[in-house]
């Protein structure tokens, strides 16, 4: 098979600075957003609202990437949408325009309520708003229950703010509050809390330091996580190996300019960051696990003294519970299945084997690619599985690194953000804030979905976010938000929820995390938590967009004053000065002892991880072996095709920053679908042709048209498109078993040229 690199260049370079000041001058903010990104991933400044990547423990004047600047530019924008804008277009008009039109219109400035007489939203004040909102809300929760309204987050909500809005939700009666996480990293959250007792990842930054091998999973960190880039450039320049999984080559896992490279910049050469890319098939995941980990276990049961001991048999019998059943299960599963399940040769995952026993001390990421499946719990604990079996969980350079999307997406969830609290949680919670807290477990988001479907769930808050574009279902998605009674959003930025309503609506506009937060005590700070357990604060300095923006602590205030009877705060003390909200915390919150104090040191401060200390807080007190629950292989039909959905280069998440994807050859086009151009021509058809996806559930269909074919390294049998663009090809009960993580990233559909022709 030939190779195909579409992306003739390095990643990174001189097209990243140069993307990136275009996207400044694109919202007319060159000069403005450019003297923000000094300040991004400071001491002195704000964490960067794009990705959790840690920052990094070297002073370095810059330390943003291009999808950071994308991210503040397009906060930053000089475009407005002011009472005018609502005025001139209405609410139907708006459902007509993409995702990216939508973006591009600029910040929200005034806080908007819908009228159906003329289907326009129109201003209002926030003292109305509030009222409004909190009395439909006391209304609900007397009629119906507390149950009945549900409350998403965002993962780029603060640490003060979904205190705060946890706090409220409780103290209104109920624990709906879906979030992200539930529908990204859930799987990874749940099977980390089975097997080891937490469900975070085990490592620091400094790990990437000291590893001897890293295993990179189900992830494009070049597009989701620009700065790994700089981590694994500096591996790769020591000596440690990178091997990456993943069923599309990625040009940033081929090779990487640093940017921050003088001599790489002059020269424009780039270094190969991944020494070996493996293509598994979408969904081969736990099968490609199973062939290495049997290929361990065959090295360990031929080892000699040449060799060497291959097992870390002390840690196994001091630290872990389950070894033999799931050696014993491993053994069992056949190399065919496992070579059809993955479509990796049974030499290529000795060869894989090989080189993680030759490493000391071992780090595996991974990303949604590993997450968004129904596999999607297997394939996290079979990589915890394959780490277990050398001890590398708790030692120096080694350990579980899941990389979350979203700036505070697992600060969120730290701060009680979970629709399953702990019974300790709540137990705190009451003891601190003298009042009852609901003990029934709450909805997630397929749940909520469902809720608002049927009825049982009448209210819709969105702390941040862009819920109707996110979730899978998207037709059934939008006719259960139109269903609802009320629906509110929190935004900075006009998006698909606004124009996806409830009967009532409300847009309530918040500051961005690069602006200025001023309330009565003086200019504030917030926190947030990175993907490795580090909590900083986080200062904006631009001045707000308007100056009817409040910011979201201050709104889930006034959104609780206005809606609870009995109050466990008095909100307007506590958002005058942030330092009050995490005093709370750290009454409340584990970990967060002398707050205040601890998050103004130049780096915060480290939470701490059980297991990394070989605490392990699970049903057996120790690590867990746990063999998959599903068969690692289940053919296709001959006549179906497994996609995947991915992200553009110029998207984050649910977010178009612009139609262009440089790294994958893709120019002013979203609606695409990706094959191997030797696919293409065993079809009979052409590259640029127009094709229809339909996905096949038993005897469920849907449907999405007009999809450009566009050639791209895959396995035979995969293809690969955008999201949100095929989110209507998933039924909300495609999702991982009981994390509920909606399965975006393999998906079993047929094709067909389309009937449609270009428009």
């Amino acid at each position: 098979m030939k190779k195909i690199r579409v992306y003739p260049h390095p990643a990174g370079g001189w097209p990243a600075l140069g993307n990136s000041a275009l996207s400044l001058l694109k919202q007319g903010t060159l000069l403005k957003g450019g003297a923000s990104m000094l300040h991004a991933n400071q001491p002195d400044g704000f964490d960067c609202p794009g990705c959790a990547w840690p920052d990094s423990s070297s002073h370095k004047a810059i330390d943003f990437c291009e999808n950071g600047v994308k991210a503040v530019a397009n906060e930053a924008t000089s475009q407005r949408v002011t009472a005018d804008f609502f005025a001139q277009h209405s609410v139907a008009q708006l459902r007509g325009w993409s995702d990216y039109q939508l973006e591009q219109a600029g910040r929200l400035t005034e806080p908007m309520r819908y009228d159906a007489a003329t289907d326009h939203y129109l201003p209002i004040s926030w003292a109305q708003a509030l009222a409004e909102i909190g009395s439909q809300l006391r209304m609900l929760r007397e009629s119906i229950g507390a149950d009945a309204a549900a409350f998403y987050t965002s993962g780029r909500t603060s640490n003060e703010a979904a205190f705060l809005y946890q706090l409220f939700v409780r103290a209104f009666g109920t624990n709906n509050l879906p979030d992200c996480s539930n529908m990204c990293h859930e799987a990874t959250s749940v099977g980390l809390k089975q097997q080891i007792g937490v469900g975070k990842g085990t490592i620091t930054l400094d790990d990437f330091e000291h590893a001897e091998a890293i295993f990179i999973f189900g992830q494009n960190p070049a597009t989701n996580h620009p700065r790994m880039m700089g981590t694994l450039h500096e591996a790769v320049k020591r000596g440690c190996p990178i091997l990456a999984f993943n069923p599309l080559r990625e040009a940033g896992l081929e090779a990487f300019t640093n940017p921050q490279s003088p001599l790489e910049m002059l020269t424009g050469k780039g270094l190969p960051i991944a020494m070996r890319l493996y293509q598994v098939k979408i969904g081969g995941d736990s099968a490609l696990l199973t062939g290495i980990i049997k290929a361990v276990l065959a090295r360990d049961a031929a080892h000699n003294s040449e060799v060497g001991e291959v097992l870390d048999r002390a840690f196994i019998a001091a630290q872990t519970s389950g070894f033999a059943e799931f050696e014993a299960h491993i053994m069992a599963q056949s190399w065919a299945e496992i070579e059809a399940g993955s479509g990796i040769s049974k030499a290529e995952l000795e060869d894989i084997a090989e080189i993680y026993c030759a490493s000391q001390a071992t780090i595996c990421t991974w990303g949604m690619g590993i997450t968004q499946h129904q596999r999607g719990i297997d394939n996290v604990q079979m990589i915890v599985n394959l780490l277990l079996l050398r001890g590398n969980i708790g030692k120096t350079g080694a350990g579980a690194a899941p990389i979350r999307g979203h700036s505070n997406v697992q600060g969120d969830r730290t701060m009680g953000i979970y629709e399953k609290p702990d019974a300790a949680l709540l137990d705190r919670l009451e003891q601190v804030f003298k009042m009852p807290m609901p003990r029934k477990h709450g909805v997630d988001v397929v749940d909520t979905l469902k809720g608002l479907a049927d009825g049982t769930i009448q209210a819709f808050i969105a702390l941040g976010g862009n819920f109707a574009a996110a979730t899978p279902d998207t037709s059934n998605t939008y006719a259960a938000l139109q269903n609802a009674k009320i629906t509110v959003q929190i935004s900075t930025k006009l998006n698909r929820s606004h124009v996806v309503h409830g009967q009532s609506a409300y847009i309530l506009p918040c500051l961005g995390r690069t602006e200025a937060d001023w309330q009565d005590s003086g200019w504030q700070s917030v926190t947030t938590e990175d993907s490795m357990s580090r909590v900083m604060l986080s200062r904006g300095r631009n001045t707000p967009a308007s100056d009817q923006l409040w910011s979201e602590p201050a709104i889930v205030a006034g959104l609780a004053q206005a809606s609870l009877q009995s109050q466990p705060v008095d909100w307007a003390h506590v958002v005058a000065d942030y330092d009050r909200i995490r005093e709370l915390i750290a009454q409340t919150i584990i970990g967060f002892d002398d707050f205040n104090q601890r998050v103004r040191a130049e780096r915060g401060f480290y939470l701490g991880n059980a297991a990394r200390e070989h605490v392990w807080h699970t049903s057996t007190a120790k690590a867990q072996f746990i063999a998959p629950s599903q068969p690692i292989h289940t053919p296709l039909a001959a006549d179906l095709w497994m996609l995947t959905t991915v992200r553009s280069h110029d998207q984050y998440n649910t977010t178009i920053y612009a139609l262009d994807d440089r790294y994958r050859n893709i120019h002013g086009e979203r609606r695409v679908c990706f094959m191997h151009p030797d696919e293409i021509a065993r079809m009979g058809w052409q590259v640029d042709q127009w094709v229809d996806l339909t996905s096949v559930f038993g005897l469920s269909e849907r449907t999405v048209t007009r999809f450009k074919l566009k050639p791209f390294d895959l396995p035979a049998g995969c293809i690969a498109s955008y999201y949100p663009e095929t989110n209507d090809l998933i039924p909300l009960d495609h999702h991982t078993p009981r994390a509920q993580t909606p399965a975006y990233k393999s998906i079993p559909v047929r094709l067909s040229l389309s009937n449609e022709v270009q428009k």
